[in-house]
């Protein structure tokens, strides 16, 4: 999201928690002023690279970076934050890319993120958001039927996914609204975005016992100045 979109949508929802991915930039060429919030950045070691950020109104009892395994690159991915009640974790998945040419890696990370999951959810529930970098079900893209090959929809990716859930957690929106259409995620090409030819790759999910304490689950469409737009959680 740019600039220009970010701070009137900040200023409108007030968030007290909020998580950013692909920030592409380092430590020193931060430049944002964002008042009344604690921040916490994640890096890549390549310049101009992946990233994560997130922006805290509440100090956070404990902060962790990146997670747990063999033969992870520095990429900035995640971003652990822990608060009296429960973890913050956000989140940039690896795209498998073109061709599934990265898949072997992606299914590396996602055996070791769960194990992350789960290993914080043994002490206290979990909130894990971010680009998610996956479309779990049919009703989650456009075009599904020309898709089952495709980075973010391919049958090991969105397995993976449903490991996950069944590991312990809940997808928030897909909880709320069985049968909602809603995308996250829209490509610059052929003005995708325009005929909301989109995927839902973006997520909140929590621990099961902590879903009964969520109270809406919002994927706010209507938002430009990115190819995705932001997603909300109120509990």
């Amino acid at each position: 999201m740019s600039k220009g979109n970010l701070i009137p949508f900040m200023n409108a929802e007030n968030p007290d928690i909020m998580a950013f991915q692909e920030t592409k930039m380092q430590e020193d060429q931060f430049n944002f002023n964002f008042d009344g919030y604690f921040r916490y950045m994640n890096s890549a070691e390549k310049k101009g690279y992946s990233g994560t950020m997130v922006l805290s109104k509440i100090r956070p009892l404990s902060v962790s970076y990146d997670i747990k395994g063999k033969d992870h690159p520095k990429e900035g991915r995640v971003i652990t934050l822990e608060f009296e009640d429960f973890y913050f974790v956000c989140a940039y998945v690896p795209n498998s890319k073109d061709g599934l040419l990265r898949l072997d890696y992606r299914m590396l990370w996602e055996d070791d993120l769960r194990k992350h999951l789960v290993r914080l959810d043994k002490k206290k529930p979990v909130i894990y958001t971010g680009d998610l970098n996956v479309a779990h079900n049919e009703i989650d893209l456009k075009n599904p039927e020309t898709n089952h090959f495709s980075a973010g929809f391919s049958d090991e990716e969105r397995g993976k996914f449903t490991v996950l859930l069944k590991s312990g957690f809940k997808d928030t929106f897909r909880e709320l609204y069985p049968e909602t259409v809603k995308y996250s995620w829209w490509s610059y090409r052929s003005k995708a975005r325009e005929r909301n030819a989109g995927w839902r790759i973006d997520y909140f999910v929590v621990s099961n016992r902590f879903m009964d304490k969520v109270k809406d689950s919002i994927i706010y469409d209507d938002v430009e100045g990115s190819d995705h737009c932001p997603i909300g959680l109120i509990i």
